[in-house]
């Protein structure tokens, strides 16, 4: 079966392959399939990994599994939470709070002290700062919080622009969304604004414009510029 094809029920308890069931199984509960080609399920026993004809990919089960992203996939046990490889084999010794999935071959952790920072994929810190929220590298980049604030830090865990911001997005077709004092806006990689108004809150620009939303709530559609160009009615 084309992995792309099978298709989550509604319920979310089996699978669909051309609009019949397939595997002839229901589950409690399931996650859809995606590359390359596996999906987590729940049976009585726990949460596991099923391949493209619904056979189980190893034996061990889990309070809760999630996708495979770079070839390993976050469980969590009684102990805490780990990624294994698509054999169902367990990946490095350590066991975390929390753990996300590896984005650019890059994983952002919480341990058990509740420190986050990212790690490479051996398990290896990719820097020695700690934070206190580490989310996701997307195009190079990922957001961070330290004691002075959010920023951005690069491939290696260097600073991207020494500009500290009370919140903080990752970077889309090179703008990031951030907040100060007086609300929200869009930076570039410098960490300079692109405008200087503030809003209640921002989306990132899609094909060069974003929905935002004034201190009055009313809904705007903004150019890169800061330009209105459109009021929602």
């Amino acid at each position: 079966m084309n992995w792309q094809e099978i298709k989550l029920s509604e319920c979310g308890t089996f699978f669909n392959y051309h609009e019949k069931k397939a595997f002839d199984k229901t589950f409690i509960n399931a996650l859809k399939f995606h590359a390359p080609g596996f999906a987590p399920v729940q049976d009585e026993l726990g949460w596991y990994h099923i391949n493209t004809n619904g056979v189980e990919l190893y034996k061990q089960r889990y309070k809760r599994v999630f996708g495979f992203y770079c070839n390993r996939a976050a469980v969590i046990n009684d102990a805490g939470w780990f990624h294994i490889d698509e054999s169902g084999n367990r990946l490095c010794t350590e066991t975390y709070a929390w753990i996300g999935n590896y984005q650019e071959d890059k994983c952002a952790v919480r341990d058990l002290n509740n420190n986050y920072y990212h790690i490479d994929p051996l398990g290896y810190r990719i820097y020695k700062e700690n934070y206190f929220y580490a989310g996701d590298y997307k195009d190079g980049y990922a957001c961070v919080k330290s004691n002075d604030g959010w920023k951005h830090i690069n491939s290696k865990g260097i600073d991207l622009n020494n500009k500290r911001f009370e919140n903080l997005g990752i970077f889309h077709k090179n703008y990031a969304t951030a907040r100060d004092s007086n609300g929200w806006f869009h930076i570039d990689k410098n960490g300079s604004e692109l405008y200087s108004s503030r809003y209640h809150s921002i989306e990132p620009f899609y094909n060069g414009f974003s929905l935002v939303e004034d201190f009055d709530k009313r809904k705007l559609v903004i150019a890169e510029s800061g330009e209105t160009n459109y009021l929602v009615p």
